[in-house]
């Protein structure tokens, strides 16, 4: 008699793990203060948009 093994979970279950150089940029704070300013621009252009 065979039997039959249920595997619980799958590799597929699980997020990727993000690679060295995601986990630089996320990191860098250079970047982190660039991608701060671009979208405070962005948020900025909707906001005159609507005031004018």
């Amino acid at each position: 008699m065979s039997t039959n093994k249920v595997k619980a979970y799958y590799d597929e279950a699980y997020p990727p793990v993000p690679s060295k150089g995601t986990l630089f940029w996320r990191k860098n704070i250079a970047w982190q203060f660039f991608r701060f300013i671009v979208l405070n621009i962005k948020i900025m252009r909707i906001v005159v948009g609507g005031h004018s």
